[in-house]
Formats: structure tokens, C-alpha cells, sequence
């Protein structure tokens, strides 16, 4: 979408009261259009920001022109700043982020000696099915009818 332009895009990216917002203006007009809007969004204090150009795999060109960052401030509650000091990972409220599943809980006993049975008795009758089929094979290729 914004390759190949004439003209600048612009991109604003506004955490307010644990909601992230990103607008983008794309067209060259000055109308700014959501991108996307994240309520519930918790970051950490004491990080900074950074911007990269790199897009991945697929080398492309982008150059960051520049960049505008600004403090807000915002009364809080009493609770509100106690709860935004414990932080230490961001999060997304009601969101599960990938690689963030809660682990599996490990087979118990019997299930464990269950499925390693029923595999070993698997291997077993394949390994005869492959047996008999190969002595049948061998029958076979000896039988020449001349």
C-alpha cells in the first residue's frame, strides 16, 4: 500500500490510558484513517522506542524521516498507578498472544503405559504383516513357469 508513492505517509502510533491507537494517513491528504484500536494494552514503564525500516525477508526500502514523540499528561488514580508499576511484560487484556499457552498438563501413569502398549503392539504387527508379506513375495518370485 505505500510503495511507490509520490508523496509522504505518516503513521501515529498514541498509547493513552492503556489503549493502544495507530492511525495512518496513506493517501497524502491529511485525513487520518484507523488502523487499529487496542483497548486494555499494559506496557511496561522505563523502556524506550526504537524504529526500524527493516521489513523482513523481503528486502523493500522505507526511510523513517522523522519521529515525534510526546508525554501525556494524565491524571491517575491512586490504584490506576499502583497497578501500571507492576508491569514488567507487555499485555493485552483478554487477548492470548502466540507462544503465551498456558503448558500442557503431563499424561498421568496409566495413560502413559497405555499409549506406549498400544505402539509397541502396533509395531509388532506391522513388523509381521511385513513378514508375511515378504516370505509370500519371495514364494512368488521363485515359481517360474517355463
Amino acid at each position: 500500500m505505500v510503495r511507490n508513492l509520490n508523496h509522504d505517509t505518516f503513521l501515529v502510533i498514541r498509547y493513552v490510558k492503556r489503549r493502544l491507537t495507530v492511525l495512518i494517513d496513506i493517501d497524502g491528504k491529511h485525513e487520518w484513517r484507523d488502523c487499529i484500536d487496542v483497548p486494555g494494552v499494559r506496557l511496561p514503564r522505563g523502556y524506550y522506542f526504537g524504529t526500524s525500516s527493516v521489513t523482513g525477508d523481503l528486502s523493500d526500502n522505507h526511510d523513517i524521516i522523522s519521529l515525534k514523540l510526546y508525554q501525556l499528561t494524565v491524571e491517575r488514580t491512586p490504584e490506576e498507578e499502583k497497578r501500571d508499576r507492576e508491569v514488567f511484560l507487555p499485555v493485552v487484556d483478554n487477548l492470548k498472544l502466540p507462544g503465551m499457552e498456558a503448558p500442557l498438563e503431563p499424561m498421568s501413569g496409566l495413560a502413559l503405559f497405555l499409549v506406549v502398549f498400544f505402539s509397541l503392539v502396533a509395531i509388532v504387527f506391522a513388523i509381521v504383516i511385513g513378514i508375511i508379506v515378504y516370505n509370500k513375495w519371495q514364494e512368488q518370485s521363485r515359481k517360474h513357469f517355463y
